[in-house]
């Protein structure tokens, strides 16, 4: 597809914003979004405790876990619709205040079957809030500067991802404190969204079947793909990480902290990731992340016990990463108005489903053959990854 095509599909209102408030709406989104992890990371270890407390099994508590990713992928084909009804900001808004009621829930109800319900709905509310921060954060990046933009975005919600944790440490889990930590985050954000947010339409217009999230996947498979292979790689890594650790005989001790320097990367190395995408393009980078991860995959099993381990985990978890980050940056190159709605909510479907086939594959691979499983499967996928983008590639240049 030419770029005079993709720029006729993707034809969209993308509001005029002078420079001074497109910065400023945009460092406003950023930092509502990154409240709104904060909350978020603060949620997983808070919920866990909880059902611990209550005496339930891993197996249930992981099943509880599961609730919200399935609510993300039940839920992103309505977003484009969501958003023609009610407009982006509305919804945006309506999210982030849903969210704090779903915190509240939680804290009043305190039984766990009402838990799975709540964590279902979480899912389904903060979805919009994921696409329509990347959405706007898209739409306000200037083009030359949309790779760096990307990058401080991703690197800023990763960072509030990390203070979630860090919050409940210093606020505890008993009683209301952490969830008034929580249902706080998503009313700040709420606020600061309806502020930042005024202004920005043109996403709602075209409600044509072409905008939907199956109309997007016939324009941009191989961007789907990357979304995918990302996330089932980056899950199956954080997920798995300690139990490839504890099969070479690494101390508990150390063990988190392989997980640490993954998500160290995950933050540091977006932006770097990102003016490389602005010198490169989108596809060359999202397709270097990708061979970057599954060296570095391989290079785990050879390294693990020495200092080398380290600075590879942490290239690994922001190259890992860096793959959606590039296919985000080719999506604001490609799309605009409802078609880049459309594209992210594509996006977050992908990512729960990448989320929920990783984890099991890999970990039934390690239960196989042992720990080089987990190696084996970020390897495969990210050559599955480059493999189907040079088919992609090679389609065009036929047609």
């Amino acid at each position: 597809m030419d770029s005079g095509q993709q720029r006729s599909e993707a034809a969209g209102g993308e509001a005029p914003v002078e420079p001074a408030t497109r910065w400023a709406q945009l460092m406003g989104v950023t930092a509502a979004l990154a409240v709104f992890g904060a909350a978020q990371g603060l949620s997983y270890p808070l919920f866990t405790i909880l059902m611990q407390k209550q005496g339930m099994s891993p197996a249930l508590i992981g099943l509880s876990a599961a609730m919200m990713p399935i609510g993300l992928i039940l839920s992103a084909g309505f977003i484009p619709w969501a958003v023609r009804s009610l407009g982006a900001r509305n919804l945006a808004v309506l999210c982030a205040v849903s969210g704090a009621l779903c915190f509240l829930a939680v804290a009043l109800l305190q039984n766990w079957v009402a838990w799975y319900v709540v964590r279902f709905l979480i899912g389904v509310v903060i979805n919009p809030l994921y696409v329509l921060g990347e959405v706007w954060a898209l739409a306000l990046a200037p083009p030359a500067r949309r790779g760096r933009v990307m990058g401080v975005f991703n690197a800023v919600m990763g960072a509030g991802y990390a203070v979630g944790p860090l919050g409940l440490a210093a606020v505890g889990t008993d009683g209301w404190p952490p969830f008034l930590v929580g249902i706080s985050a998503f009313c700040l954000c709420a606020a600061v969204l309806a502020i930042v947010s005024r202004g920005l339409t043109g996403f709602e217009s075209d409600d044509s079947a072409a905008s939907g999230v199956a109309g997007f996947a016939r324009l941009a498979p191989a961007l789907l793909v990357a979304v995918l292979v990302s996330a089932a790689a980056q899950q199956s890594t954080y997920s798995l990480m300690p139990v490839f650790g504890t099969a070479y005989g690494m101390a508990e001790a150390t063990l988190p902290a392989l997980v640490t320097a993954l998500s160290l990367g995950n933050i540091v190395l977006q932006i770097p990731l990102g003016l490389l995408a602005e010198r490169f393009g989108g596809r060359p980078m999202m397709v270097s992340c990708a061979l970057a991860t599954a060296t570095c995959a391989l290079l785990l099993p050879v390294l693990i016990g020495t200092p080398p381990l380290w600075l590879v985990l942490v290239v690994m978890g922001g190259v890992g990463y860096g793959v959606y980050t590039m296919a985000l940056v080719e999506l604001g190159e490609r799309f605009r108005g409802s078609m880049l709605v459309a594209g992210n909510a594509a996006f977050a479907l992908m990512w729960g489903a990448g989320g929920i086939v990783g984890p099991p594959i890999a970990g039934t691979l390690m239960q196989t053959i042992g720990p080089l499983g987990l190696p084996a499967v970020i390897a495969g996928l990210s050559a599955l990854l480059v493999a189907f983008v040079a088919f992609r590639s090679l389609q065009r240049t036929r047609s």
